[in-house]
C-alpha cells in the first residue's frame, strides 16, 4: 500500500508456525496516503529504525508479547542499545497475510479468515489519541462534544483528552475507515476486540511515559498487532515520527510538519487527493490514486535537510543518546518552525 520500508522474508510463515524476516526502513516518505514521494528526507529510515527497535525492548522489559528480534548489526542481530552506528535493518518473526478480495464496492474478510487460521495479522489499526493536535482525523469526523469535551468547536491549537480515546480502523483497504466496535471485532476474526484495546492502552501508556521523560509530547499513534496461537502479538513499528504524533516544546515534532508543508505549498495537489478519495468512495473504485491527476511537487533542498535533522535530532533526544550526527532537538524544533 503505502508503506516507505521493504520487507525482506526469510522462512514464510505457515498455518501454524511464525516466519522469519527483516523491515529495511528507508529514507521514502508518504503523506496523504499517496505512497512513496518524488525525493528522500536523509537519515529517516535510520531514525525510525532505531526508535522502533527501542520501544519494542521497552514494550518486551514489560511483558508485553511483540514480533520484534532485534536490529541487524552486521551479521547479528542485537539488542538495538549495543549498536554504535544508526541500524536501517530489523529482524522479526513473520505472520500471514491473506489476500483480501475487493469485488462489488466492498471487501470480503471472510475470504480473509478463512485463509488465515491461528496466525494472521489483524486487518486493523489500532488507533490512541490522548491530544487532538491540528490535522487529526478526529476533527473532521465529529464536534468536541463527541469526544466529552466541553467546547463548542474545535480551537486552532492541540487540545489534551483526559483520558484516551481508543478507536479501530481498517488497515488494508485503499482508504482507512474508521469502524464502530461490532464491524471491528468482525473484521478482527479470532482476536478479540477487548483484548485488541488492552494491549493499544499499554503500549500507549509506555510510549507516553518515555516521552515526558525525554521532554516530548506523545499525542497520538496507532499499532497493529498479529495473532497467533490465542495470543496477540505487537506487529510492524512502534512508536517512531511516522506512526504517531509527538509534540516538543509545542511544535510538531513528525510527519505532520511535510503534511502541513504540502497544505500550504502544493494546496492544488491536497485537494486533488481528497477530490480522488471521495470520488473513489461514491463509486467504489478501490484505488483512489488512479483518479489524480496531478503529482505532488519535490521538497526543497533547505526543506528536506530541516527535516532530516528534525528526524535525526528526535531520535537522539528520545533515545537518551547522540547516535546520529544532528544538532540539538531544540535547534533542529526552532528550523521547522520557520518552514
Amino acid at each position: 500500500m503505502t508503506s516507505v520500508k521493504d520487507f525482506q522474508v526469510d522462512d514464510p510463515a505457515s498455518s501454524d508456525a511464525l516466519g522469519r524476516g527483516r523491515f529495511v526502513f528507508t529514507d521514502d516518505y508518504s503523506v496523504f496516503d499517496w505512497g512513496k514521494m518524488p525525493d528522500t528526507i536523509p537519515k529517516k529510515g535510520a531514525s525510525l529504525c532505531t526508535m522502533g527497535a527501542s520501544n519494542f525492548e521497552r514494550l518486551e522489559a514489560a511483558g508485553v508479547p511483540t514480533h520484534y528480534r532485534g536490529v541487524v548489526a552486521g551479521d547479528e542481530v542485537v539488542a538495538v542499545d549495543g549498536v554504535e552506528t544508526p541500524p536501517t535493518e530489523m529482524a522479526i518473526d513473520l505472520t500471514q497475510v491473506p489476500d483480501l478480495p475487493f469485488s462489488d464496492g466492498s471487501y470480503d474478510y471472510d475470504t480473509y479468515h478463512d485463509a488465515a487460521g491461528e496466525n494472521y495479522l489483524v486487518p486493523l489499526e489500532i488507533v490512541f489519541r490522548n491530544v487532538v493536535p491540528v490535522g487529526s482525523s478526529l476533527r473532521k469526523r465529529g464536534s468536541p462534544s463527541t469526544y466529552g469535551l466541553d467546547l463548542e468547536e474545535w480551537p486552532e491549537g492541540p487540545v489534551p483528552l483526559e483520558e484516551p480515546i481508543i478507536e479501530f480502523s481498517t488497515k488494508y483497504e485503499e482508504q482507512d475507515r474508521y469502524l464502530d466496535r461490532a464491524e471491528a471485532d468482525r473484521i478482527a476474526g479470532r482476536a478479540d476486540v477487548a483484548d485488541l484495546e488492552s494491549v493499544a492502552r499499554e503500549v500507549n501508556r509506555l510510549v507516553t511515559e518515555r516521552a515526558e521523560e525525554t521532554g516530548f509530547v506523545h499525542q497520538d499513534g496507532k499499532i497493529e498487532v498479529l495473532y497467533f496461537d490465542g495470543e496477540i502479538r505487537v506487529a510492524d513499528v512502534v512508536g517512531t515520527f511516522d506512526e504517531n504524533r509527538f509534540s516538543y516544546d509545542g511544535q510538531q515534532v513528525s510527519k505532520e510538519v511535510i503534511r502541513q508543508y504540502y497544505k500550504r505549498t502544493d494546496p492544488d495537489w491536497v485537494e486533488a487527493v481528497g477530490t480522488a478519495k471521495a470520488e473513489a468512495r461514491e463509486a467504489g473504485v478501490a484505488d483512489w490514486r488512479t483518479l489524480v491527476e496531478v503529482s505532488p511537487k519535490p521538497l526543497p533542498e533547505h526543506v528536506l535537510r530541516a527535516a532530516s535533522n528534525l528526524y535525526a535530532a528526535g531520535a537522539n533526544a528520545y533515545l537518551g543518546r547522540d547516535l546520529f550526527d544532528a544538532p540539538s532537538i531544540d535547534a533542529a524544533v526552532d528550523r521547522v518552525r520557520t518552514l
